[in-house]
């Protein structure tokens, strides 16, 4: 069985480079897991006053995220914090009443070209989603920070910095792992 990951792409840019370590990932571990990039790029900002009516692509992001058995963020960091495109798809998965990310397995990998490798941003990120109205199950102990992302991926958005793709394969290793006890605990 393979596990349905929805990946939260926390860049906005065509040439992101956590877009192409998703990419990556869903190539290098196809057997195992079947990730399905979701971009964040055109949500509307949101508001109370359009909670309740939410536009329809904000509306099909939720879902798509919905139908997933779990879901991966990957983050870069501006300012020292997540992307405020990210933090606007959060706000809604925390809001309109359908909380889509309670209680769903998920993972957290991030790049940069400085050598802290969204460390920062990683932190407030699991912060944010700590929030009970979000909630997700977040696999503990396994942080991804890839520092220098630009010195360990080629042209084809390959990773060939071999540390970083053995520390990679253990996560999704771990992942797994976690994915399949906490659906052992539910299923009880």
């Amino acid at each position: 069985m393979t596990i349905r990951i929805k990946a939260v792409i926390g860049s906005t840019s065509s040439t992101s480079y956590n877009l192409k370590l998703v990419e990556y990932m869903k190539n290098r571990y196809a057997d195992q897991l079947d990730i399905t990039p979701v971009f964040i790029n055109d949500l509307e900002n949101f508001s109370i006053d359009i909670e309740n009516d939410a536009p329809e692509n904000v509306r099909k992001f939720k879902a798509d995220v919905k139908d997933s058995d779990a879901v991966l963020f990957a983050t870069p960091e501006y300012n020292f914090s997540i992307p405020g495109a990210m933090k606007n798809a959060i706000d809604w998965f925390s809001r309109g009443g359908d909380f889509v990310l309670k209680d769903k397995p998920a993972f957290i990998v991030g790049s940069s070209m400085g050598v802290l490798g969204s460390v920062r941003a990683q932190l407030h990120l699991r912060e944010i989603l700590s929030n009970p109205a979000l909630s997700p199950t977040l696999l503990p102990g396994n942080e991804v920070y890839i520092g220098s992302i630009h010195e360990k991926m080629n042209e084809a958005g390959e990773l060939t910095d071999k540390g970083t793709i053995e520390f990679l394969d253990l996560v999704v290793k771990n992942f797994i792992e976690f994915y399949d006890k906490t659906n052992a605990l539910v299923e009880v």
